[in-house]
């Protein structure tokens, strides 16, 4: 609302920043609150100079270059003239235009102008401590609904060519939610093309529009953006868990809301390493149609002192910026085990696991965290209350069943026909082997067979089973220790 940054001018705060990647949004904004309180209003670039939008407007008073001549001009400048001044953080490298702002904030009220500043990448520290941080909120989703309207009605009134949509109001809620995280312009461009590829807005769009957010969003903080190419039929098994899933598919929509049914938080998985944990969340995100994020622990801890919290809140924010997403957190143990026992690392650990727990159990935003975990002794004990994750689901060894349906998806996808192969042989044959292991397997079996110039057969697939000690057989106390853990203590992820 522009009255918000009106009371903040109309009380004397010298110094406003905001920090925004929807520049002509903020200057709109910014216009309309200064025409509220009918002051005059100059705009400051680089390449412009300070141009003045009323009264009079588009007479340049200080030629483009120098911020320190423009702020020059604004110390000499009458109290209640409002300066916009675009990207200045970067020459505060000048001691000129440094003390400038410093004398800003030091003149009497009475006698001082207001500088609004507008920065489009993140602003320094000392631009912080100079200023108050004004914010422009992103657009909420009826917002994002009308900027989707607005932009098809927009190409079909231009186009020559006749531009038509599908969707359902289901289909178009799901789009507006994946544009959530977006700017205004940005939400603009991407339907834009989505519309423009075919001159068509359809269920199909779905997924480009989640590619195309992962790709924005994606060059802006400190988590990996995950391409998802799988689908639920592609997990053999874990039908607990997928039932589980699919009841929550629709949580984060307009009716779940109106339902009185809040976003789900996510889930804690546990289990023997290859069996399918990180498969799990990119099938979440595929099932889901929401974009993946990876959160790797290893690179939270930094050299130098307060980075690795700093690190923290980053991946944190942009996490609530990309929403609706999954947050998939990988051997989830790395990041926080020192944290309920004494280490060498001056506290840092137990710093950085009460920051996540606070945020994990108090963010409201459409965010559902997959943290998976091989080593359940290193786990916080906080971790596992429940309000943390909605659930804690085990994941063991495939069933025979189960080992059956992974062979054929394994075949199928390196365009093998499963019908020829002995599936139930080929099951028993792989006891005791984990999901990851039955695709190296057949992996292991295509090399040989590629370099024998002859192609896989059921001999050759036993032939390797009966060469492979799996994990359960090399680590057989440890996979034991893991099952009677959560024997009582966690849900079984499959049947």
């Amino acid at each position: 609302m522009p009255q918000a940054l009106t009371l903040l001018i109309e009380a004397g705060y010298p110094l406003v920043l905001i920090e925004t990647a929807d520049e002509a949004f903020a200057v709109d904004h910014v216009v309309k609150s200064v025409d509220l309180l009918q002051r005059p209003l100059y705009d400051w670039s680089i390449t412009e100079g300070m141009v003045s939008r009323r009264p009079a407007a588009g007479q340049v008073v200080v030629p483009p270059g120098s911020a320190a001549k423009a702020l020059e001009y604004v110390a000499k400048s009458a109290a209640g003239t409002v300066f916009l001044f675009r990207e200045l953080d970067s020459h505060l490298k000048d001691p000129v235009v440094d003390r400038r702002l410093c004398d800003l904030n030091a003149a009497p009220d009475h006698r001082r102008p207001a500088v609004v500043i507008l920065e489009t990448n993140e602003a320094s520290e000392r631009l912080r401590r100079l200023s108050i941080a004004y914010e422009i909120k992103p657009p909420d989703l009826d917002e994002l609904t009308q900027i989707v309207k607005l932009t098809f009605t927009r190409i079909h009134q231009q186009s020559l060519r006749e531009i038509t949509s599908k969707l359902t109001g289901r289909e178009l809620e799901q789009l507006v939610r994946n544009l959530s995280g977006l700017s205004r312009s940005e939400a603009a461009r991407v339907v834009a093309s989505a519309v423009l590829d075919d001159h068509l807005l359809d269920a199909d769009d779905l997924p480009r529009v989640v590619d195309a957010k992962r790709a924005i969003l994606g060059r802006r903080g400190v988590l990996e953006t995950i391409a998802v190419d799988v689908r639920p039929d592609d997990v053999g098994g874990l039908e607990n868990l997928k039932r589980w899933l699919a009841r929550r598919r629709d949580s984060s929509s307009r009716a779940a809301r109106e339902f009185g049914l809040e976003s789900p938080r996510g889930i804690l998985l546990l289990g023997v390493q290859g069996c399918g944990k990180s498969l799990s969340a990119k099938t979440v995100a595929a099932d889901w149609r929401i974009p993946l994020l990876r959160f790797d622990p290893g690179l939270l801890y930094q050299r130098f002192v307060g980075e690795s919290e700093r690190a923290l809140r980053e991946a944190l924010m942009q996490a609530e910026a990309m929403s609706p997403v999954v947050l998939w957190i990988d051997e989830i143990e790395k990041a926080f085990a020192s944290s309920h026992s004494a280490s060498a690392d001056g506290g840092l650990s137990q710093r950085m696991f009460g920051t996540f727990l606070t945020w994990l159990q108090d963010h409201r935003r459409p965010i559902f965290t997959v943290a998976t975990a091989n080593d359940v002794s290193a786990l916080p004990p906080e971790l596992l209350r429940k309000g943390r994750f909605d659930e804690v689901f085990f994941i063991d060894l495939p069933k025979p069943a189960v080992r059956e349906k992974i062979l054929a998806v394994h075949l199928a996808r390196r365009r093998r026909d499963p019908a020829k192969f002995n599936l139930a042989n080929l099951a028993a044959a792989t006891e005791g082997f984990s999901g990851a292991e039955i695709e190296q397997l057949i992996v292991s079996a295509m090399f040989d067979a590629f370099a024998a110039k002859r192609d896989i057969d059921d001999a050759a697939l036993t032939a390797g089973a009966a060469k492979t000690r799996p994990l359960s057989t090399v680590m057989a106390e440890r996979v034991a220790d893991l099952r009677a853990w959560a024997a009582d203590r966690c849900v079984p992820a499959d049947e």
